[in-house]
């Protein structure tokens, strides 16, 4: 039987248009063919989960599964309409924006967290001098860490206002949002090369504990791919999302273009 869940409308912010990364500027963006600066797919994905925490709770905050794909940008100011259809305990999720299908995903909750060694993912620091990406930035089987990052106090606040979020069991319970732990799966990437316009395509995030406000976040990656595909030079990262130093918050599988097709040839 199939359920359909209450539909979550959001008017997207793009919340990196001063960011390193320039496909959030309009004026670039339009460049690579899109009608302006695209909103981050973290924070795309950050609406989606709006929808499984509503559906379970803090329980989905401590073991849920989520995957995401972004089909097409959505745009700031612009609304955001997210269904979800039950079918099996497996919720599909959609985002449309102007009458678009712009991502899809599906979320569940397994009945325990999966277990995770802390031991399997290397600890390493960000790179201490960030150099333009090359070949050798996204080795296969190379790790990548991340500078730390805590969102306490008015960050908190922000990101949740950033995001739209008005779900109060963040506030009311002093957690972190799950988008949070994406942000710092980019930051993987942007931390360890000098990266021209990139897109963030995917990433599946397996929780494995509640992240707590003010949390201090890294972030341990494994290359896993490395290729060509379409003329886009495409990363993929195996990495666990890791709180305070020795509490596994996540699972990821993290997917981007880091070097689009336009400026590959250039």
């Amino acid at each position: 039987m199939t359920r359909r869940l209450e539909p979550y409308r959001v008017q997207a912010f793009n919340t990196a248009k001063q960011s390193e990364n320039k496909m959030h500027d309009d004026t670039v963006a339009k460049r690579f063919g899109f009608s302006g600066g695209l909103v981050p797919g973290v924070d795309v994905m950050a609406y989606m989960i709006h929808l499984p925490v509503a559906k379970w709770g803090r329980p989905f905050l401590e073991r849920g599964l989520i995957d995401a794909r972004f089909v097409k940008p959505v745009y700031d100011g612009e609304m955001a309409e997210l269904t979800a259809e039950e079918s099996n305990s497996v919720l599909s999720i959609e985002v449309q924006s102007r009458g678009e299908l712009c991502a899809t995903g599906t979320a569940s909750l397994p009945a325990s967290v999966p277990a995770v060694s802390i031991a399997d993912y290397k600890e390493v620091a960000a790179v201490a001098e960030r150099r333009p990406v090359n070949a050798a930035s996204y080795e296969v089987g190379k790790w990548l860490g991340t500078t730390p990052r805590d969102w306490a106090g008015d960050a908190a606040r922000e990101y949740l206002d950033d995001i739209r979020e008005a779900d109060p069991i963040y506030a009311r319970e002093g957690l972190g949002h799950p988008g949070l732990l994406q942000r710092v799966m980019n930051r993987a990437l942007v931390d360890n090369a000098i990266l021209g316009p990139w897109i963030h395509v995917g990433s599946r995030m397996q929780l494995l504990s509640a992240a707590k406000t003010g949390d201090v976040i890294t972030a341990r990656a494994k290359v896993i791919g490395n290729y060509d595909k379409k003329g886009h030079r495409f990363v993929e990262l195996d990495a666990l999302v890791v709180g305070n130093g020795d509490t596994p918050l996540a699972h990821c599988h993290h997917i981007a273009i880091y070097q689009p097709r336009e400026q590959a040839a250039a």
